[in-house]
């Protein structure tokens, strides 16, 4: 057993910066993987999609953890990679589970390109993804990539599910409404509220959202803007609207006696710190120019700023189309 984990954000096929981290981490190259003598790395998912190098990423990744050295959740942009590839069942009305949109063709291009010439690896890759596990629960802690939901978890380990080998649960977490739909759309991306008066917002990317993303961990929210957490500030007219009785029911908290938690997914900026006293987020935009971040775990209930370590993109290879 492991006397330490390290927690290893967002990767999005930055190899390169990751190789730095690992070995600032004390992780070194032997027999083909990266490996500590104490500890064991967890990666928080989202290792494909957007950088320079997402297969030599991949294959770090996936040969520490065939080899014991670290373990892995699924991202959801490995459940992404998935849902593009799979074909919809006949009288589904969908041709591949996730829609082959212009959006969604640009998420996916420079994994698909980058493993163009090796269909056989990629398929081997594919397969691997619906073995990682969905969420980790380990000495006393918690891993997912984006939001722990005590009652859907609860639900899958009612029904023996933590990854994507039952094909039937893959085909139907594309269903809107369903329990496996709930289930991937926010342990993968995230709690959400509709924006007040059936507003609009449109992203830096051109995206148009009628939802935000919301805090799963703020105390007693009375206005909206007590709630929004990502991707966009919301405008000051949303922001402070009051609460409705609806929206208060779709609040979900993250309580301060339950177990640490570590996730990904969030994009965030500054100087790593936990959310609060149990929750740390450790995607700092990687691949945006920003950190690949680590925290070491070493048992703590209160988790320690000072146990964060990182390093700065900027400094390195590991920068989209360079």
């Amino acid at each position: 057993m492991a006397q330490g984990y390290d927690l290893i954000g967002d990767v999005h096929g930055c190899a390169v910066t990751l190789e730095h981290l690992l070995h600032k981490l004390g992780y070194r190259l032997m027999d083909g993987a990266y490996r500590h003598a104490e500890r064991q790395a967890i990666f928080i998912g989202d290792i494909v999609d957007r950088g320079p190098h997402i297969r030599e990423a991949l294959h770090l990744v996936r040969n520490m953890v065939e080899c014991g050295a670290a373990q892995m959740v699924l991202g959801n942009h490995e459940y992404n990679c998935l849902a593009y590839l799979t074909p919809g069942r006949a009288g589904s009305g969908r041709e591949y589970l996730r829609e082959h949109n212009r959006r969604h063709d640009r998420l996916i291009h420079e994994t698909l390109t980058q493993f163009s010439d090796y269909p056989d690896e990629w398929q081997s890759f594919l397969d691997w993804f619906r073995e990682i596990p969905i969420y980790l629960e380990i000495d006393g802690f918690r891993v997912i990539h984006a939001c722990w939901d005590d009652a859907l978890i609860n639900e899958l380990k009612a029904r023996n599910i933590n990854d994507l080998r039952d094909l039937e649960f893959l085909h139907r977490s594309v269903e809107r409404g369903c329990f496996e739909w709930q289930a991937m759309d926010r342990l993968l991306r995230g709690t959400n509220m509709p924006l007040p008066n059936n507003e609009e917002m449109v992203s830096d990317d051109g995206y148009r959202r009628h939802t935000y993303r919301t805090k799963f961990w703020s105390v007693d929210p009375q206005q909206h803007g007590d709630l929004v957490f990502q991707p966009d500030p919301l405008p000051e007219h949303l922001a402070e609207q009051v609460l409705s009785e609806d929206d208060r029911d779709r609040v979900m908290h993250y309580g301060s006696d339950q177990p640490p938690l570590f996730i990904g997914h969030y994009w965030r900026e500054g100087v790593p710190t936990p959310i609060t006293d149990n929750i740390a987020c450790i995607d700092y935009s990687a691949v945006k120019y920003g950190k690949l971040v680590a925290y070491r775990m070493d048992g703590e209930r209160r988790l320690d700023p000072a146990k964060f370590v990182w390093v700065d993109v900027e400094n390195l290879a590991d920068i989209p189309g360079e």
